[in-house]
């Protein structure tokens, strides 16, 4: 599932981020790396998402949102992945 259908409250896995070179440098130096576990924390109508990562609030837009790739973390410590954002 990519970030932008994440369900607020919901912990998750970052998995992979097809972005440009620049904005993945730029959010890995926010501590977004694979494997990272996030919690969504908002989602706005127009598609921005606001989430806490490493005990950090980030919000990004939907443009970018949609391009990043996360798993659900499951509270036995497995992941489940979902559909594509539309």
């Amino acid at each position: 599932m990519v970030l932008c259908e994440a369900a607020v409250g919901s912990i998750y896995l970052i998995e992979e981020m097809k972005l440009s070179r620049a904005v993945e440098m730029r959010l890995k130096a926010l501590g977004m790396v694979e494997a990272t576990r996030i919690q969504v924390l908002s989602r706005k109508r127009s598609g921005a998402v606001i989430f806490n990562v490493r005990g950090t609030r980030i919000a990004i837009g939907k443009d970018i949102a949609e391009y990043i790739t996360v798993k659900e973390e499951q509270p036995d410590g497995q992941s489940n992945q979902g559909s594509i954002c539309r």
